[in-house]
């Protein structure tokens, strides 16, 4: 798919979103990492033991990371739709994973709040970025 077929689909508002999700999950995540208490006071839990507490911190890295692949992607959304598959695909397990524990009884359900930014949010203009990429494809193939 060459620069100019994606640049024919491409929209700022992609870029927008890009950077906007890569600020939001170095924030998010770089907060996890430094007080990994913070979310869990804010749903008025109790904070995890260890290794919970260092496995949480190892997902605010990954999460810090992600944010960087997002900016990196977002000077040319179409092209680097891997990067937006793969933020889609975590944002879309991470409700999962977080049912599944809570159906479990192994986290409270209250602490679901937390899907609404970290994940839902971002499903309508990842999946729209991903159908553009498609097309984009679909017409560099004629």
């Amino acid at each position: 798919m060459s620069d100019t077929t994606t640049s024919n689909f491409t929209r700022p508002w992609m870029r927008w979103w890009l950077l906007a999700a890569g600020a939001y999950n170095i924030v998010w995540g770089s907060v996890v990492v430094v007080a990994p208490d913070f979310p869990f006071a804010l749903a008025n839990m109790p904070a995890l033991a260890q290794p919970g507490r260092a496995i949480w911190q190892c997902l605010g890295m990954v999460l810090a990371a992600y944010g960087l692949g997002y900016i990196a992607a977002s000077r040319a959304p179409l092209r680097h739709w891997p990067i937006v598959f793969v933020g889609l695909f975590g944002k879309v397990m991470g409700p999962i994973g977080f049912v599944w524990s809570a159906w479990q009884g192994t986290i409270a359900w209250k602490f679901g709040a937390t899907i609404l930014t970290n994940d839902l949010l971002w499903w309508i203009p990842f999946g729209l970025m991903l159908v553009a990429a498609r097309r984009a494809w679909l017409v560099s193939q004629r």
